[in-house]
């Protein structure tokens, strides 16, 4: 049986509409609820979100779903999604939300769930709140519905968490850093903690208005942030996205590294010969090279953190991530933290004394292209004849000299084309043939 509601992370759609609407999130909220309202101890669920206009409504809606229910809500306003694992945890709540459709535009939304261990729901715990949100629980009578409480320290609490992941005693004086927070969910706690720190901070993406979260900035478009990096002589710039559980960097020139090199900065700083890194089948063909030679494996899952850190916590490993910038370090964190990953990059900076272009050209690429094509939802491009013989035509033709990864979208009717070879030209004519039978599908 597969999951219907819940996507890659979460549950996610276009606000009011679909399975983003007050009711739906109600729903959820009242199934969440039950699912995880065990034992006789007080219940509690801790609720973030990231600035959307539309998250006041479903933060609303949830919380009147869990109260029907018997769980109380804390919540915790504009708060980091790595924010919510933590406190869940740290509060003892029974489970946390997250609302943030993440890097996307205000006009989505999402729900993610965190167990009472901090950690994002299982395909067979997602399975069985969708069969409750078809089939609503009972109500509990009115001596045990559920109540809500604002908490004020949120950003507080998680600032000096974060803190502790880097050495007590390492400052960041003299480092002028350009910090871009995209709008969202870290506009206030990511600017304190870096002036906290000793940096000095030049803030962009700080003006939340419901609207303009991840509108022309953050990890996702890092134009103003390297032109403010280049105007300001910044020694390093760091993008987040909407809800902040990626990062992108850029070093003294503007240049981007992506979430590839800080995964094998920090692997050649944290991990010893014999260690792995986990990531996901997206990863450059570089990056594999790199940690061979280094003595440390590679190993893929599927796209999604959720999947990375599944296969941390099955197999042992630390560190984790994907190339779009998710950095997970299960030393401290149970998911992505865009700010976690860029104190271990500013560490890496005061420790080394490198310029940052130095420090984050850790290999080099091998040419990668990827072609994200619409479909039509409802039909299944990938099983079409054209598509399936064009992906073996290309596989032909790359040899054990590229690779190809070919897959459906899990938050939008896109299908992700991407290949890597070190023929620019065959890689684009590979990429491009693929794409277009992907097209040309009905």
């Amino acid at each position: 049986m597969t999951r219907k509601l819940f996507g890659t992370d979460g549950v996610r759609g276009r606000a009011n509409q679909g399975n983003m609407t007050a009711e739906m999130a109600m729903r959820l909220g009242m199934a969440a609820g039950t699912y995880f309202r065990n034992g006789d101890h007080a219940h509690n669920v801790v609720i973030g979100k990231d600035t959307r206009r539309s998250g006041y409504m479903l933060e609303t809606a949830m919380t009147a779903g869990f109260a029907a229910v018997g769980m109380s809500t804390l919540m915790l306003g504009p708060l980091p999604t790595p924010a919510v694992g933590m406190l869940t945890r740290s509060m003892r709540a029974d489970l946390g939300v997250m609302i943030s459709a993440s890097h996307n535009a205000f006009e989505d939304n999402g729900i993610k769930f965190f167990g009472p261990d901090g950690f994002k729901l299982s395909d067979e715990a997602e399975l069985e709140i969708e069969a409750l949100v078809r089939d609503l629980p009972p109500l509990v009578p009115p001596r045990d519905i559920g109540r809500s409480k604002r908490v004020d320290d949120g950003v507080g609490r998680y600032a000096e968490f974060i803190k502790t992941t880097i050495p007590r005693d390492l400052r960041l004086n003299g480092l002028r850093i350009v910090l871009d927070c995209a709008n969202g969910a870290a506009y206030r706690v990511a600017p304190q903690v870096l002036w906290e720190l000793g940096a000095e901070v030049i803030p962009l993406g700080v003006q939340p208005d419901g609207y303009n979260i991840n509108l022309d900035c953050g990890s996702t478009d890092t134009r103003r942030a390297s032109k403010a990096v280049v105007e300001y002589r910044a020694d390093i710039g760091l993008c987040l996205d909407g809800d902040a559980d990626r990062i992108i960097v850029l070093d003294e020139t503007g240049e981007v590294a992506d979430g590839d090199q800080i995964m094998a900065l920090i692997a050649k700083r944290r991990l010893s010969r014999g260690d792995s890194l986990v990531s996901t089948v997206m990863s450059n063909l570089g990056l594999e090279r790199y940690l061979a030679k280094s003595g440390i494996g590679l190993t893929r899952t599927k796209v999604g953190d959720r999947y990375v850190v599944q296969e941390m916590r099955s197999s042992g490993h630390r560190l984790g991530g994907e190339q779009s910038g998710h950095i997970v370090l299960l030393d401290h964190v149970t998911t992505g933290d865009g700010l976690l990953a860029g104190l271990q990059i500013l560490a890496a900076l005061v420790e080394s004394g490198q310029a940052a272009s130095k420090l984050l050209h850790v290999f080099d690429k091998v040419p990668q292209l990827l072609e994200n094509v619409k479909f039509t939802p409802g039909t299944e491009p990938l099983q079409a004849e054209a598509v399936t013989s064009a992906m073996a035509e290309g596989e032909s033709r790359f040899g054990d000299k590229g690779r190809l990864v070919i897959r459906a979208s899990g938050t939008e009717p896109l299908i992700r084309v991407m290949g890597e070879h070190e023929n620019p030209e065959l890689l684009r004519e590979v990429v491009m043939d693929i794409a277009a039978a992907v097209k040309n599908t009905k």
